[in-house]
């Protein structure tokens, strides 16, 4: 079905994009460029009321919604077809309360316009590795950063939510208006509505001792075992990474390690310099050749990973694993280490456990994740040669620790899959009767889709 421009442009002060304008491809690039998101338009909102009338304009044509920041994860949103794709965007208000310890963003925010702030005032929000990543989005599907092991995941840290829902209006959801749609939205993703705006605690840290480690790759397992046999004494003040790391030689990447070749042991502790360089010793003894940890403010968090900044292709696999044995990590360097040939840029090892394993009063639909390691591989994928390597390098390592596998991880599956996977089945039928509540006709296609409970949806209708 086609939009006809002109009428829902005269609705909004915001733009629509069709397909064959000047800047299409730019208007609906996903941050993966293997992602070829092809919606029947993109509408780039000014405000809440130009989100309300696509939302209105859609229900009326038949349409669907496929809401969306950052570009992030695109790839579970499959086929596009006969969808309006709602890039937020422009929606960048922020304020801080600082005394009340708490932000609100509109949902194109992203982490990087917040982080400064809040260092400054002494605050750390929950953000992941990359401050390049739209708030909104990552806390919809959970939110697994820095200080997760102390504070869990960031959805459990939001305090309310604003949405434009099927019916064209905005709600304001949070624990006493709206709990039920609040809970599905702390999880559930961008199955619900269009966020236009996203409230959040954030807590007190005015430096941590944090950094990374970078031995030679050919040292992987020494490194990770080492860093594998701290993990059951770590206190849940600590975060810790374990990666292995191939930067390509590009202008982009940081010239100390343009082109190199690591292993690489980062982390974030709460805590002071002396009881974090204790904690850490094992993997120091092994002698790296660059060691970057300090006491830091908080902004330093966000590019602490050196994820890329910019749009790339790439592939990436993901398992959350439980308890993994020595023979593991051997057969981990075996499939992605120095003497491999493996095309990975990354192998990545994160502790989880601590808060993240324990629910919260009052958590939303993803209270916690299983497992005690978060296993992300990704390689860049720069042609189809490039994708076949890729493909087969994943399916090794994956094939590694499958054993060990106890699930996913929702914001780090990026193709698509039957979501219910993702949830235990009490959970998840509750957020398929909140759904069928509040879209019954299934208009919004979040990344993970949440199908609307049949027998709601006929009530509702």
């Amino acid at each position: 079905m086609l939009v006809n421009a002109t009428s829902l442009s005269n609705l909004m002060s915001g733009r629509i994009v069709l397909p064959g304008e000047r800047d299409w491809d730019a208007a609906r690039q996903a941050f993966n460029l293997l992602v070829d998101q092809r919606p029947a338009a993109v509408a780039l909102p000014a405000d809440e009321g130009d989100v309300a009338a696509v939302v209105n304009y859609a229900r009326r044509h038949g349409l669907r919604i496929a809401p969306q920041a950052t570009g992030h994860n695109a790839g579970p949103l499959g086929s596009l077809e006969e969808t309006v794709l709602v890039h937020t965007s422009g929606l960048t208000s922020v304020s801080i309360d600082a005394a009340a310890r708490r932000v609100r963003a509109g949902s194109g925010v992203k982490w990087e316009k917040v982080t400064p702030g809040l260092s400054e005032l002494g605050l750390a929000g929950l953000h992941g590795s990359s401050p390049d990543v739209g708030i909104a989005g990552y806390s919809l599907g959970g939110g697994m950063g820095w200080l997760a092991r102390k504070y869990g995941l960031q959805a459990n840290s939001v305090t309310a939510i604003e949405l434009v829902t099927a019916d064209g209006h905005l709600v304001r959801a949070d624990h006493s208006r709206e709990p039920d749609l609040f809970w599905a939205l702390r999880g559930g993703g961008g199955n619900f509505g269009v966020v236009t705006a996203i409230e959040f605690s954030v807590y007190p840290v005015e430096e941590l001792y944090a950094g990374a480690m970078f031995f030679p790759l050919e040292q992987a397992s020494d490194v990770l075992h080492a860093w594998h046999e701290l993990l059951p004494d770590l206190p849940e003040e600590l975060m810790s990474w374990a990666s292995m790391l191939r930067f390509p030689d590009l202008p982009d990447v940081p010239e100390v390690v343009r082109g190199g070749s690591y292993a690489v042991v980062m982390a974030a502790f709460l805590g002071e310099e002396a009881d974090g360089r204790a904690l850490l010793r094992p993997v120091r003894e092994l002698g790296p050749v660059m060691d970057t940890f300090a006491m830091v403010p908080p902004i330093e968090l966000g590019d602490l990973a050196m994820d890329p900044p910019d749009p790339l292709p790439y592939l990436l696999a993901h398992h959350l694993l439980d308890d993994t044995s020595s023979p593991a990590i051997d057969d981990l360097v075996a499939a992605a280490g120095a003497d491999s040939g493996s095309p990975l840029n990354m192998v990545q090892l994160r502790h989880m456990g601590g808060a993240l394993a324990r629910k919260a009063p009052g958590a939303g639909a993803r209270a916690t994740l299983p497992g005690s390691i978060s296993l992300l591989s990704l390689g860049v994928t720069p042609d189809e040669a490039a994708v076949t390597a890729v493909e087969a390098s994943l399916e090794t390592v994956q094939e590694a620790l499958r054993p060990w596998r106890v699930g996913d991880y929702p914001n780090f599956v990026e193709e698509t899959v039957d979501a219910s996977g993702f949830f235990d089945a009490e959970t998840w039928s509750r957020l398929r009767e909140v759904k069928a509540l509040y879209d019954p006709a299934d208009m919004f296609k979040g990344n993970h889709h949440v199908p609307p409970a049949e027998a709601a949806a006929a009530r509702a209708a």
